[in-house]
C-alpha cells in the first residue's frame, strides 16, 4: 500500500497595519520550507496578489479554488499578526482540519520598532476560530529550522489523512454478527446519521457464489504466493479454498466501493466452505485492506483509522485482549485465530488449524516486538470514544494463533477503562506510535479520546511542539 498523498491548502495571512514586506518574507519561506519537507499544498499566489489572506474577495475565490482542489487540511502561516476573521470564515466553509502557526518575532529595532506581532495575532485568531466553532490545531510559535516545525507539519498531515478516511468509511460487512457475539453490536443508522459511514451489508450466500466465480488465473496467484510466504501445513483443497475467499472478499469489496470489510468467521462460514477465513483475512490486511473478525463493525472502524494515522506505511492488526501475563503484571496476551499480516510476524508464518476449531485455515506465527499503539473505536448510549495507548512487546509463553505479549504502563487502569467501556475484548495494534495524531484526529470526527496511559498533558505538549 503506498504512502497516503495528503494536500493542504495553504493561506499566509497579514493584517495592513503591519509591515506587508515582512509579512510577504515569511510567507514565501514558508513555501520554500513545505518544499523541502515535501509537503504538498495548493498555494493562493495566483489569487492574492502579494501571496496573502486578508481581502474578501480574495477569500471567496481562495474557497472555491481549494474546494476545486479537494484539499485535506487548511494551513495558516501567519507573517504578520493576520486577519483573523478571514481566517475563520474560510476556515469555517471548507470544514477540514486547520493548523495554526506563526513565525517567531525578531528583536525590535533600535528605534523599539517590530514588524510582524505574529504572536500577537495567533491569540487573536484562536479566539475567532473558538467563536465560529471549528476546531483547530495549534503548533507554538517557533522558527521553520526548528525541529518542531517539521514534527508539527508531519503530525497535523497524518492527522488529517485520519480525518479523510473516517470521513469516507464504506464497510463490507459479511453476514450478521454471530449471534453468541452481542459485545460487537453496533448502531447501523447511528453510525451513518452521526458520522457517514456507511455499511455495505451482504449474506454468506453471496460471498459464496463469487467464490465459485473467482478468476482461476488469479487464485493460481494467490496460491502460488502463499507458498513463497507461509509454511503451508493444509491441503491443497483448503489452500484452494482460501484463495478463493481472498479473491472474492476483494471482488466484493471493490464491487460495493468499500475500504474495509467484517466478516462472520464463524460457524456457518465453515459448514459452507469447509475452512477458517484467517489466513485469506491476513492476506487481506496484508494489501492494506483491513478485515476484522466476528462481524465488529467498530473494530473495522478503528483499524481504518490507525492505518490511516501511520500514513498507510503499517500495516495494522486486530486481537483479543486474551489473559495476563504469567509473570509480569503488566503484561498481556493480544491473540487472535490468525488474520494478522505477515509484516507483523517475526517469522514465516504457518497456515494450519486455529485453537478452538477443527477446520483448517488460521495462520500461526507470533509477532514482532517493538514498541506500539493500541487502540480502540467504540460506543454504547449515543456515545463514541477512543481508547488509545501504548504498548511494548515482550517475550512471553508460546501460543496457538497469531499472538503477541504486551507491557502498558498500567494494566490494572487499562482493564478497568476496558469492562467499565464502551470498549469490548478487541482492539487493534499497529508498529508505531500514533497516539498523538489519534488524540489529535478525535477533535475534528466529533469523537472522545481516551488515553489509556493518563498522559493527557504529555500528549497536547507534544502536539504543540515542546
Amino acid at each position: 500500500m503506498k504512502h497516503a498523498v495528503v494536500r493542504i491548502g495553504l493561506a499566509p495571512t497579514r493584517r495592513s497595519i503591519f509591515s506587508a514586506p515582512a509579512a510577504e518574507e515569511y510567507a514565501n519561506k514558508t513555501r520554500n520550507r513545505l518544499q523541502e519537507l515535501g509537503v504538498e499544498f495548493v498555494d493562493i499566489d495566483d489569487i492574492a496578489s502579494d501571496g496573502l489572506l486578508h481581502d474578501d474577495q480574495d477569500r471567496i475565490a481562495i474557497a472555491q479554488k481549494f474546494k476545486e482542489e479537494k484539499i485535506d487540511g487548511l494551513f495558516f502561516p501567519h507573517g504578520n499578526f493576520g486577519t483573523e476573521y478571514e481566517v475563520a470564515r474560510l476556515a469555517k466553509e471548507l470544514n477540514v482540519p486547520v493548523l495554526l502557526w506563526g513565525p517567531r518575532d525578531e528583536r525590535p529595532d533600535e528605534k523599539g520598532i517590530r514588524l510582524r506581532d505574529s504572536q500577537c495575532g495567533l491569540f487573536a485568531t484562536g479566539k475567532v476560530l473558538r467563536r465560529f466553532k471549528v476546531p483547530f490545531t495549534y503548533l507554538c510559535n517557533c522558527n521553520l529550522e526548528d525541529p518542531e516545525f517539521e514534527r508539527g507539519i508531519k503530525n497535523f498531515l497524518a492527522v488529517c489523512n485520519v480525518v479523510k478516511a473516517f470521513r469516507n468509511i464504506r464497510i463490507l460487512q459479511i453476514g450478521p454478527r454471530p449471534f453468541d457475539f452481542w459485545s460487537t453490536m453496533c448502531n447501523e443508522g447511528e453510525l451513518l446519521e452521526r458520522f457517514n459511514i456507511q455499511l455495505s451489508p451482504i449474506p454468506l450466500a453471496e460471498l459464496t457464489s463469487t467464490m465459485k466465480k473467482a478468476d482461476q488465473g488469479e487464485v493460481d496467484q494467490i496460491i502460488e504466493y502463499c507458498r513463497g510466504h507461509f509454511c503451508v501445513q493444509v491441503k491443497d483443497e483448503a489452500l484452494e479454498q482460501i484463495a478463493r475467499l481472498k479473491w472474492a472478499i476483494r471482488h466484493l469489496a471493490d464491487q460495493y466501493g468499500c475500504c474495509a470489510g467484517a466478516i462472520q468467521c464463524w460457524n456457518a462460514l465453515q459448514q459452507e466452505i469447509g475452512i477458517m477465513p484467517c489466513a485469506a483475512n491476513s492476506l487481506l490486511n496484508e494489501e492494506g485492506f483491513p478485515v476484522v473478525c466476528e462481524t465488529d463493525i467498530h473494530g473495522a472502524i478503528t483499524a481504518i483509522m490507525a492505518e490511516a494515522a501511520g500514513m498507510n506505511d503499517n500495516r495494522t492488526f486486530f486481537a483479543d485482549w486474551t489473559v495476563r501475563h504469567p509473570d509480569n503484571e503488566n503484561g498481556e496476551l493480544l491473540q487472535h485465530c490468525g488474520p494478522w499480516p505477515i509484516s507483523c510476524a517475526s517469522c514465516k508464518p504457518t497456515i494450519g488449524y486455529p485453537l478452538a476449531f477443527d477446520h483448517p485455515g488460521a495462520v500461526e506465527a507470533p509477532a514482532k516486538l517493538g514498541e506500539l499503539t493500541l487502540c480502540r473505536f467504540d460506543g454504547d448510549n449515543g456515545e463514541y470514544s477512543m481508547l488509545m495507548g501504548n504498548a511494548k512487546g515482550i517475550e512471553g509463553p508460546y501460543t496457538k494463533g497469531t499472538y503477541m505479549w504486551v507491557e502498558v504502563k498500567n494494566w490494572k487502569r487499562l482493564e478497568a477503562k476496558i469492562v467499565e467501556g464502551p470498549y469490548i475484548h478487541h482492539c487493534v495494534g499497529i508498529h508505531k506510535d500514533v497516539v498523538p495524531v489519534l488524540y489529535e484526529a478525535c477533535k475534528y470526527i466529533g469523537v472522545q479520546a481516551d488515553l489509556y496511559d493518563d498522559n493527557e498533558e504529555e500528549i497536547r505538549a507534544y502536539i504543540r511542539g515542546e
